[in-house]
């Protein structure tokens, strides 16, 4: 004997199965779309942070240099040592569709103070 199936005995069960899966498939893209942006964004921290740096190794406005790469929202902070510029840009990232707290990713640089800023000038 053949299982033979009874037309109406699962009616309903793709559009059950499809009101299951929807919210799992839907953070699953929302959380994807929230990795894309923070690596974008910790990509971007990165420039602006190279740039202070290499701007304050020559003597230039780091902080300026840095903020004008920097994405928005982002916080500039330059330590100048005593033989090389520090550059840190940390910027926030929201997470797509929820009011939660957001990511915050930081990038980070050192460039040398060029010779003749590094001694005081003095040759």
């Amino acid at each position: 004997m053949t299982g033979r199936r009874w037309p109406g005995r699962d009616r309903g069960s793709f559009t059950a199965e499809l009101a299951a899966g929807l919210p799992a498939l839907i953070l699953l893209l929302l959380a994807g779309l929230t990795a894309v942006a923070a690596v974008t964004t910790k990509g971007q921290c990165v420039d602006a942070a190279r740039e202070g740096a290499l701007a304050g190794s020559r003597g230039d406005g780091a902080a300026a240099a840095a903020a004008r790469m920097a994405p928005p929202g982002a916080e500039v902070e330059i330590d100048r040592g005593e033989d090389a510029v520090t550059a840190v840009v940390r910027a926030p990232v929201r997470v797509l569709g929820a009011h939660l707290p957001a990511i915050t990713v930081t990038g980070r640089a050192v460039a040398a103070r060029e010779p003749d800023l590094a001694g005081g000038g003095t040759s």
